[in-house]
């Protein structure tokens, strides 16, 4: 069985990395280049957490999180904790939750949705991940 991690935990983030870099081939992530930083305001604990994804031709380079600012991005997305924890959850898709208003993008809107499709699909990863939310 599972050990079921703390959401945002290192712990978290060492299984996402593991898992990102053993299902996701770049093929999968279309060859890839860009990064963002997912800014989750109001988390449980009343912190502000972040977590960021850099993919370099596809590969995953970088996974991190972490409190405060995240490091720079091409894209950055900052909302309620649980509407960005229900990306990574599978309970709302990426391109919905953009245009719902309830998340707020810095970056090219047009290449974030066209680009939504792999964020869904990195969720999609996420979300087998068993974790305390």
């Amino acid at each position: 069985m599972e050990q079921t991690v703390t959401y945002l935990s290192q712990q978290w983030r060492d299984e996402a990395e593991k898992r990102l870099k053993g299902e996701i081939s770049p093929e999968k992530m279309k060859h890839l280049t860009s990064s963002v930083a997912y800014v989750y305001v109001g988390c449980p604990d009343g912190r502000d957490r972040y977590l960021y994804f850099k993919t370099t031709d596809g590969r995953f380079e970088q996974i991190l999180v972490g409190e405060g600012d995240p490091p720079q991005s091409d894209f950055r997305v900052n909302g309620p904790y649980d509407i960005i924890a229900g990306l990574t959850q599978g309970k709302i898709k990426s391109q919905r939750a953009l245009m719902s208003g309830k998340l707020r993008l810095k970056g090219n809107m047009v290449k974030a949705l066209k680009l939504a499709s792999l964020a869904d699909r990195i969720n999609k990863v996420l979300e087998k991940i068993p974790a305390r939310y």
